[in-house]
């Protein structure tokens, strides 16, 4: 008897049993409740925080450029460190939310942050680089060194 995993219709993983002819009539009733595509909320972990932004890296004879999509945040939010060649953008927010009404006060408040860290290659200046914050979209400039650019092909003649 094998057991095969799949991806059920709301995207969790579950169980699969390809031979069910040889289970017991118990044993097949409760493969059936564990083996059900359940509600994605019980499949799927639970985030209270904020996710993790997907980041675009892109390299240029000059240069590479990293962009993040991190929409509703101030640039004020954001902590940029570069320490042993590592640079880290990370952000940590937090939200209170207070409404009181004749028989009740109700309080909500939320927290939450990020970090990204990346290993810069050695022929990043890191002298030069430039981060800008613009609708939603962090960018991070960092040139390469003057000897790490790249040279145009040249022609060199035999004598």
């Amino acid at each position: 008897m094998s057991t095969l995993a799949k991806v059920s219709n709301n995207g969790g993983l579950t169980r699969t049993n390809p031979d069910r002819s040889s289970n017991l009539p118990v044993w097949s009733l409760i493969d059936e409740v564990f083996n059900r595509d359940w509600p994605s909320v019980f499949s799927q972990n639970f985030n209270t925080g904020m996710s993790l932004p997907m980041v675009n890296i892109r390299e240029t004879t000059d240069a590479y450029f990293v962009e993040m999509a991190v929409p509703g945040l101030k640039k004020s939010d954001f902590h940029i460190d570069l320490e042993n060649h590592v640079l880290s953008i990370s952000t940590t927010t937090q939200k209170e939310n207070e409404r009181e009404e004749d028989n009740y006060t109700r309080r909500e408040f939320g927290y939450s942050s990020f970090k990204r860290s990346f290993t810069l290659p050695e022929t990043v200046d890191d002298g030069k680089i430039k981060a800008e914050y613009n609708e939603g979209i962090l960018s991070i400039h960092l040139p390469k060194k003057e000897e790490a650019k790249q040279k145009p092909a040249r022609s060199i003649k035999i004598s």
